[in-house]
């Protein structure tokens, strides 16, 4: 499966700090039945054995939607379960050689702050790139700002599907819109939700509007 403008148009990631009463699984439904274009499983306490059992209930139900899904940084845990691909940071392994380990054929992306950076992934062999944080975020306190003139220069630079992450939410999303990006990735805006597939719903319909 490969990606395009469309697949990063809503692109959910997951984070278990939210899971209440039901299962991620559950809550990922949820969010696909509201019209997420892509999921990623970021789980960065579990150990191997349990990421996989889950890494396979959820790439089923991603399957069932015609939805890609990744996993974040363990490229093993991504072939050993089908995954359809893999994000990589900038401090992980490097995207070349996660790419020479996926093959050509599955979806590689990568986070990217600079225009550098950005340039660099690309020439790695990234499919889309991460672009963030764009507003202030709770999910990872020490992401440093990327202003949004920086993140129109890196659309500029590449030419691949560039997704802003980092604090966006259906109050500030149309700000994003005008820069060339391809979509907006998420974690607290679906996850944190009391009702996960109408926030899901209402981010995509304020995502299609900005990203046209």
């Amino acid at each position: 499966m490969r990606c395009d403008r469309k697949t990063m148009r809503l692109y959910a990631v997951t984070d278990r700090a939210w899971v209440g009463q039901g299962t991620l699984g559950d809550q990922v439904e949820q969010a696909l039945r509201g019209g997420v274009t892509c999921v990623q499983l970021r789980e960065k306490s579990l150990g191997v054995p349990a990421i996989l059992v889950e890494a396979e209930e959820i790439g089923a139900l991603c399957r069932s939607y015609g939805v890609p899904f990744l996993i974040n940084d363990r490229v093993e845990i991504a072939l050993q379960c089908g995954a359809d691909g893999v994000h990589v940071g900038q401090k992980d392994r490097a995207a070349r050689e996660v790419r020479r380990l996926l093959g050509p054929n599955r979806i590689l992306g990568v986070s990217a702050r600079t225009v550098e950076q950005a340039v660099q992934a690309e020439r790695d062999g990234a499919d889309y790139l991460g672009v963030g944080a764009v507003f202030q975020t709770s999910t990872k306190t020490d992401a440093k700002p990327v202003s949004l003139d920086t993140v129109k220069s890196i659309c500029e630079a590449v030419s691949i599907p560039v997704c802003a992450i980092g604090g966006i939410n259906a109050e500030n999303v149309s700000e994003l819109g005008g820069l060339g990006l391809s979509g907006a990735a998420v974690v607290s805006a679906v996850f944190a939700a009391d009702d996960i597939r109408n926030a899901s719903r209402k981010l995509r319909e304020l995502c299609d509007e900005a990203f046209e």
